[in-house]
C-alpha cells in the first residue's frame, strides 16, 4: 500500500494515499447532502489515513484518526436515530440541521484554541514531530468539527474551513501533495456545506414558525 502509485510535484504518491483520498472525498460529499453513508466512508478513510500519517511522523493527525473512527460510528448512529431536545414544546424532535447561539460559538472557539495549545505543547515536548504546532491546530479543530457535524450543527462547516486551510499548508510542507489537494477540495466543499445547511436551517426555522 505504501508503494508509489504516481508522482506529483516531484513526490511519490502511495496507493494508500490514493485510497484514503477517495474515501475521504466521498465522505464529505455525502455529508454535504446529509447522506448517512458518508460516515461509513469516514471510518474507512480514517483507518487508512492513520497508517499514512504515522509513516509521515504526523503523530497528532495519526492519533486523531482513531478518535475519528469512534466519532464517526457515534455520528452515524446520531444521523439515523438521534433526537434534539428543546423543540419549543417541551419534548424532542428528530435530529435536523440547527445552529448554535453566539455564546456557544465563542465556547467552541475557546475550546479550539485551548486544545491547540495543549496538543501543540504535548507534540513539541513528547514527540519528534518537526511541525508540532501546525499539526496541533487542525487536530484540535477536527475533533470539534466532527462532533458538531455528528449533531448536524451548521457551525461544523465554519470549523472545517479553518481546519482544511491549515491542513493544506501542513500536508504541502510534508510533501503529501495529493492529501494537500484533498484538503483544498475539502475547504471548497465546506463552503458549499455551510451555504446549503444554512439555507436548510432557515427553511426549517420558517416552517416551524408557520406551524405555530
Amino acid at each position: 500500500m505504501l508503494d508509489s502509485a504516481f508522482h506529483l510535484f516531484g513526490a511519490d504518491v502511495s496507493w494508500l494515499e490514493v485510497f484514503a483520498f477517495l474515501a475521504a472525498l466521498g465522505s464529505v460529499i455525502l455529508s454535504v447532502y446529509e447522506i448517512h453513508w458518508g460516515w461509513l466512508l469516514a471510518i474507512v478513510s480514517s483507518i487508512l489515513y492513520g497508517f499514512l500519517f504515522s509513516s509521515s511522523r504526523l503523530y497528532g493527525e495519526a492519533a486523531l484518526q482513531g478518535f475519528f473512527v469512534l466519532i464517526a460510528a457515534w455520528g452515524w448512529w446520531q444521523w439515523l436515530f438521534g433526537h434534539r431536545s428543546g423543540n419549543g414544546q417541551g419534548g424532542q424532535s428528530l435530529l435536523t440541521i440547527a445552529s448554535l447561539g453566539a455564546r456557544s460559538r465563542l465556547a467552541v472557539l475557546g475550546t479550539w484554541l485551548a486544545g491547540w495549545g495543549i496538543l501543540g505543547l504535548g507534540l513539541d515536548r513528547l514527540t519528534d514531530s518537526d511541525v508540532p504546532w501546525l499539526d496541533a491546530f487542525p487536530t484540535a479543530g477536527s475533533l470539534i468539527g466532527q462532533l458538531l457535524l455528528a449533531r448536524k450543527l451548521i457551525e461544523n462547516w465554519l470549523v472545517w474551513i479553518g481546519v482544511n486551510l491549515a491542513s493544506v499548508l501542513l500536508f504541502a510542507l510534508k510533501g503529501l501533495w495529493l492529501t494537500a489537494l484533498l484538503y483544498l477540495l475539502f475547504a471548497l466543499l465546506a463552503i458549499v456545506g455551510w451555504l446549503r445547511w444554512r439555507r436548510q436551517c432557515e427553511l426549517l426555522t420558517a416552517g416551524a414558525q408557520q406551524a405555530r
